[in-house]
C-alpha cells in the first residue's frame, strides 16, 4: 500500500485567533498513522490568515478522516477544506 499527501486549508473563526495555538495543537494531536509534512500560513483578506496543513497517510479507505475530525475539533477553527490529494511514489 502506498502513501497519500493531503493538503488542507484551515480557516480560523476570526483574524484574532492565535494561529500558533492551532498549529501547536495539530502538531501534538496528529492521529496514529498520519504525519505532518508541512504547516504554513496563507493570507486570505482583511487580516484573516488560513493555516495550510500538508500531511501524509497510508493509501486506504478513510485515510484523511481522522485528521479532518481532529482539526475540526480544535477551538478557533471555523472550517476546513481539502484542497489537494496526491499519491506519493
Amino acid at each position: 500500500m502506498g502513501e497519500v499527501l493531503t493538503t488542507m486549508k484551515i480557516m480560523p473563526d476570526s483574524p484574532d485567533i492565535d494561529l500558533e495555538a492551532i498549529k501547536s495543537t495539530i502538531e501534538s494531536s496528529m492521529p496514529e498513522g498520519a504525519r505532518i509534512q508541512e504547516i504554513s500560513e496563507e493570507p486570505i483578506a482583511f487580516g484573516l490568515v488560513a493555516v495550510i496543513l500538508q500531511f501524509i497517510t497510508e493509501d486506504g479507505e478513510g485515510g484523511s478522516e481522522p485528521v479532518e475530525e481532529m482539526v475540526q475539533g480544535i477551538d478557533g477553527v471555523a472550517s476546513i477544506e481539502i484542497t489537494g490529494v496526491g499519491r506519493l511514489m
